[in-house]
């Protein structure tokens, strides 16, 4: 697989990857939404609840969950799979969306995990978290 991507490389995929917080109204223009309320939610956790998703403590607590270490057993084979199918159609761009309630800690620890893994792939990545700021702190 990785060697037919390398061919592929001059029709590199973009792929646009996002956090987004529910509450705040559902993303527009996305080829795939996956929704990650599911995760254990730091919110509740007092002391991680004033920091983000891409603070260490609070992705261990998200991502090493019997659920987050299951949902990434799974979810990294359907990635590769939508690599390889839409850079052989010639697909320019795949936009992703993660979504949590409120765009700060599950779907920025999932995003950044995600990217994280998407580096290993011929692709052009774009991450960007839409609500992380959204209730007016952010504590990294």
């Amino acid at each position: 697989m990785r060697e037919r991507m390398e061919m592929a490389r001059s029709q590199q995929l973009n792929i646009v990857l996002y956090s987004f917080g529910f509450k705040y109204g559902f993303p527009v223009d996305v080829n795939m939404v996956l929704d990650v309320r599911f995760l254990p939610n730091p919110y509740w956790v007092p002391e991680l609840q004033p920091l983000t998703g891409k603070v260490k403590k609070v992705a261990e607590y998200v991502l090493r969950s019997e659920a987050g270490l299951s949902f990434f057993v799974h979810l990294e084979p359907l990635l590769q799979c939508i690599i390889e199918q839409n850079t052989t159609v010639g697909k320019k761009t795949v936009r992703i969306a993660v979504g949590c309630t409120g765009g700060r800690h599950r779907s920025v620890a999932v995003t950044e995990k995600i990217a994280a893994f998407l580096t290993e792939f011929p692709v052009e990545l774009t991450v960007f978290h839409r609500d992380i700021e959204r209730d007016g702190r952010v504590v990294d």
